[in-house]
């Protein structure tokens, strides 16, 4: 008998309150980028019943209709309807933003008159994940919470089921077996939904419309456990059961727990803030080692100091998978990969205005154009390096 291990990530649908928040935060930051790539911001936003407020520090030559931003993403989710707690079309909105620390921008832009490269906007660590046992080199439990998220958040605005409302979470236990996910143990799946719908209704249709269309039948057997809003009803929701919060769903954004995190959250941030462009880089690199087959599982850890450009450091922990000494493979990152805010910028193109679509359905494991630090094109190049 082998070593058998349970390991549980969850995600949450667009119409989470927190994630609510969050797609604000980085539709504010699309605003702004969207005529003046160079913006400096930093977005918060908070949602509750009937009220949305905006804060933080922002510097761009855009001109954004703070308020009509957020109530165009809140009826692009579904709020709609003042029985959803919080409705676009007529909730209180408050915007409070001031321009970038100057102390800041000195550090990040430099002092004038002096050529510097873009520094980091802060201190800290980010990490990235990435790992053989999905197509998208990504643990198991997150990929699937998220594609149960994706399947129901597109059955309801198609309106195939009738009584659904916009929030919704997930939680997916996969078994490991000696390392490798061997069957689902649980899935727990909670939806709003309207006052007149029946929780037998609700119940087969989550697990045969929702789970069993997602989940593929050999990982389902008998023994799998399904937990459909367990607490029996889930009417109030969204802002009016729970105020949101930008950055409060760090772990559904990067790997569902099963990969470290330095903490910093990403959404409402321009990439000079390393929070978001340095995980975005460490994935980017973390993904192109495990595609070159120099390790089947791999975390990569980066460390800025504000203003600074180049990482503090580079670590690497292949949990015993590597081909080659680790420090052989920061060497490697190192050498292949410019981890200077300006050069992860350049290369993963992150003065786009492409971040609303990053803040719901996870950050990482995503496909499209937009989402550049997925690209495994430096493959290649790391098994020239690596002499693989």
């Amino acid at each position: 008998m082998g070593k058998v291990a349970f390991l549980t990530s969850e995600s949450v649908s667009m119409g989470h309150p927190d994630k609510l928040a969050d797609q604000i935060s980085d539709a504010v930051l699309d605003a702004c980028l969207e005529n003046d790539p160079e913006s400096r911001v930093a977005c918060e936003t908070l949602v509750t019943t009937g009220l949305c407020i905006m804060a933080g520090e922002i510097t761009t030559d855009s001109w954004v209709d703070f308020n009509q931003v957020a109530r165009q993403v809140m009826l692009d989710v579904g709020y709609d309807n003042p029985e959803f707690g919080i409705d676009g079309n007529t909730c209180a909105v408050l915007a409070s933003v001031d321009a970038q620390s100057p102390d800041i921008a000195r550090g990040v832009n430099g002092i004038v008159g002096k050529k510097k490269p873009l520094g980091a906007g802060d201190q800290g660590m980010m990490f990235g994940h990435a790992i053989r046992e999905t197509p998208e080199l990504m643990p198991m439990p997150v990929m699937l919470a998220h594609k149960l998220m994706e399947k129901l958040t597109t059955v309801r605005k198609r309106g195939k089921i009738a009584w659904l409302r916009p929030d919704s979470k997930c939680q997916v236990t996969v078994e490991y077996l000696d390392g490798k996910p061997r069957r689902v143990d649980a899935v727990v799946l909670s939806t709003q939904h309207d006052p007149g719908a029946k929780h037998g209704e609700i119940r087969k249709t989550m697990i045969n419309e929702i789970i069993r269309k997602v989940i593929p039948a050999r990982l389902l057997d008998s023994k799998t456990t399904y937990h459909v809003n367990p607490t029996g009803r889930f009417v109030i929701g969204g802002p009016q059961g729970d105020c949101g919060l930008t950055g409060r769903k760090i772990i559904v954004d990067t790997y569902g727990g099963l990969g470290r995190h330095g903490g910093g959250a990403f959404s409402g941030k321009d990439a000079s803030k390393v929070d978001r462009s340095g995980a975005y880089a460490a994935r980017h690199a973390a993904k192109n080692i495990v595609a070159a087959r120099i390790a089947d599982k791999v975390e990569v850890q980066i460390a800025y100091a504000i203003g600074i450009a180049d990482p503090v450091a580079v670590a690497v922990d292949t949990f015993g998978t590597g081909r080659m000494p680790e420090e052989q493979i920061a060497g490697l990152i190192l050498d292949i990969f410019d981890l200077t805010p300006g050069g992860i910028i350049k290369r993963l193109k992150l003065n786009r205005p492409i971040f609303r679509q990053t803040s719901y359905h996870g950050h990482f494991g995503r496909k499209g154009d937009d989402f550049s630090w997925e690209k495994m094109d430096m493959v290649e190049k790391l098994k020239k390096a690596a002499r693989l």
